[in-house]
């Protein structure tokens, strides 16, 4: 028996797979917090007068980071069931 088939066997025997979920639903509530803490000073950013560019570069970033957060919430609640 090899050491990964021995570790798997152990972890499946002792049920510490619910621990990996656990740590993997930290992991992606920080990366949100994250997220929405760069979207809010995106648009406190965006509230300034800014030329039209640089607007339109953080708008794209705004989207860009809504997506991820969606995202992010679909993989929480997918862990969560």
């Amino acid at each position: 028996m090899g050491v990964k088939k021995f570790i798997q066997s152990a972890t499946d025997f002792l049920g510490l797979d619910h621990s990996k979920k656990l740590s993997k639903k930290k992991s992606v509530k920080k990366l949100l917090k994250k997220l929405n803490s760069k979207k809010d000073a995106i648009d406190k950013a965006l509230k300034a007068k800014l030329d039209k560019k640089k607007k339109k570069e953080l708008n794209e970033e705004r989207d860009i980071s809504l997506f991820q957060i969606k995202k992010g919430e679909a993989i929480l609640k997918k862990l969560n069931s």
